[in-house]
């Protein structure tokens, strides 16, 4: 306005901006605009100075040329001349360069306004000569406004939050906001409502995802599938249901906070269902939901078992509040432990008493804790003989129920801690006593028993699977240094790495088997010996030659290679 007013209007426009926001429209009012100088008749429209051309049908050199061709021409009427150039991004490569001269220097006369969807296709020698004007959506709140405007002239009675569909439907196109519109009206008639929008538009409705997000934090997994497959029912698939889930829970974050509130774009009676659920629910619900249901999306077109995928989803987003049943922590020791099924003999049951009564003064020697409370196995579960309330005659004692005292710590330890491992290692000591080596048999044996027993092992190797270890225990043969110790020469530091991790267990087998408990084990490594070792196609072939040179004629006679 202020460019026209000032008579300072750029003679090549660009207008480029998304489908449907008013480009073409803006241009046929500016072109009008231009010529009006408060002479002019109330219904001109100048026509005769207004010329469009679609490029998408044009895009030649020709029509080019034709349409400079009428630009030297003065206008009859008006004081400009203007040419609507629509969708230019079609024009041809030698089109846009017949093109480009003209636009550069224009007669004084002539005004050009491209308009297009795509400025990206414009070769920027175009662009450079015009001034460029760049286009936005319009906001589902505009849209809805001017649908609510539409409907009031035409005598519709429309709901607030039906026109916010229809406008989200759009997506930022006021053209497709009324060709959406007037199928509507023609489905549903004067009355448009929220139910026949989403029935026309094949849109989920609000509903549907406040009454999932309510089963969702009541963990009812049940009615919540039900739902999912009433869905699925009406036509739409998961996809569609999983991403309008999580838009729903974005608008219930949104919902939380005052300032954020106008980012959600429903109309005032659905957004007031949006704030009293968000109530309902914790930001950290949100997020994870957000996160779980972005997630499903992601993964949807992937899937192999879309529906199974969805129906996962929601089974994850109903447990993320579900606490479970609390699991007891206080350990009790059962009753089967120290008693047995049957009632047991009287001599029997004070032998089992006695036995228990020495595990517990074993256990309170092994660990004495700070801190100490007293727990009586009676109090926890009953003796068999307790619960029948019968008595044992005993001709030592009056009272024969004896309880037993367990005394341990308040502060428990860890099954996988230091103080465990220690505590498990002093009780294997007393189990197993030590033994003197000087008191194990020390015979003396042949090498080549060893070497038996040794292939012996490995063989046992290679059965277990385990190849490796096997492999490199062959790969010197073992002899003996001296009365007690063997020794193999190996050609890298690896193989003896691995060999001495697992030289116990194979160093227990030959004890046991040569029946001298004073056997070594002593490894060298020797690089020169990896010379020995065949490990390429050559290598193996010079080998195998060294065995039997005839090899060679062979390969010779037939030509062969490696």
């Amino acid at each position: 306005m202020n460019a026209i007013e000032n008579d300072h209007l750029a003679q090549a426009l660009l207008f480029c901006g998304p489908r449907g926001v008013g480009k073409t429209t803006c241009a046929r009012i500016l072109a009008k605009k231009i010529n009006q100088d408060g002479t002019e008749k109330e219904d001109e429209d100048f026509a005769f100075n207004i010329f469009e051309l679609d490029a998408a049908s044009n895009n030649s050199v020709d029509d080019i040329r034709s349409l400079i061709d009428q630009v030297r021409i003065p206008p009859q009427t008006g004081k400009y001349k203007v040419y609507i150039i629509d969708e230019v991004h079609m024009l041809s490569q030698s089109a846009f360069n017949a093109f480009l001269k003209t636009l550069e220097e224009p007669p004084k006369h002539a005004i050009f306004i491209l308009a297009t969807t795509e400025k990206h296709k414009i070769i920027p020698t175009i662009l450079s000569r015009c001034q460029i004007f760049d286009f936005k959506r319009i906001t589902v709140k505009d849209a809805a406004e001017y649908l609510k405007h539409i409907a009031e002239q035409q005598g519709i009675q429309a709901e607030e939050s039906a026109l916010h569909i229809i406008a989200q439907k759009a997506d930022g196109a006021m053209r497709d906001a009324l060709s959406i519109f007037d199928r509507v009206v023609s489905f549903s008639g004067k009355e448009l409502t929220r139910k026949a929008v989403t029935e026309n538009l094949n849109v989920l409705d609000y509903d549907i995802y406040f009454s999932a997000t309510d089963l969702i934090l009541e963990n009812n997994i049940p009615e919540l599938l039900i739902l999912f497959n009433r869905t699925l029912s009406l036509g739409f698939d998961g996809h569609h249901f999983i991403s309008g889930l999580a838009s729903h829970f974005r608008d219930l974050l949104v919902c939380q906070h005052p300032d954020t509130l106008h980012l959600i774009e429903v109309g005032d009676d659905v957004k007031q269902q949006y704030q009293d659920q968000a109530k309902k629910v914790t930001k950290d619900f949100l997020l994870k939901t957000i996160d779980l249901a972005n997630d499903c999306d992601l993964k949807y077109k992937s899937s192999k078992n879309q529906r199974l995928l969805v129906e996962l989803t929601l089974m994850k987003l109903a447990s993320i509040t579900y606490d479970g049943e609390k699991k007891n922590s206080n350990f009790i020791i059962p009753a089967s432990r120290f008693t047995t099924q049957s009632t047991p003999k009287t001599s029997d049951t004070q032998a089992g008493q006695a036995k228990v009564q020495t595990i517990a003064s074993s256990v309170e020697k092994k660990v004495q804790p700070s801190t100490t409370e007293v727990r009586t196995v009676e109090e926890k579960v009953p003796m068999p003989q307790q619960a029948e309330t019968k008595k044992i005659d005993s001709p030592k004692e009056d009272n024969p129920t004896q309880k037993i005292n367990i005394k341990s710590p308040k502060k428990r330890v860890s099954g996988l801690s230091l103080s465990s491992i220690k505590i498990k290692k002093e009780h294997e000591n007393i189990k197993s006593p030590t033994v003197n080596e000087e008191d194990l048999p020390h015979d003396t044996f042949l090498e080549v028993d060893m070497q038996k027993h040794w292939d012996d092992f490995v063989q046992q190797l290679e059965k277990q699977g385990r190849k490796i270890l096997a492999s490199n225990l062959q790969t010197d043969v073992p002899k003996m240094k001296n009365e007690n110790t063997i020794w193999i020469e190996l050609p890298n530091s690896t193989m003896k790495k691995e060999i001495e991790r697992e030289q116990s267990l194979m160093l227990d087998y030959l004890k046991q088997k040569l029946n001298n408990y004073s056997i070594s084990l002593h490894i060298t490594v020797n690089e020169e010996v990896a010379k020995k070792f065949a490990f390429t196609p050559e290598e193996k072939y010079e080998k195998l030659k060294e065995k039997n040179p005839n090899i060679e004629l062979l390969r010779k006679e037939f030509d062969l290679d490696f």
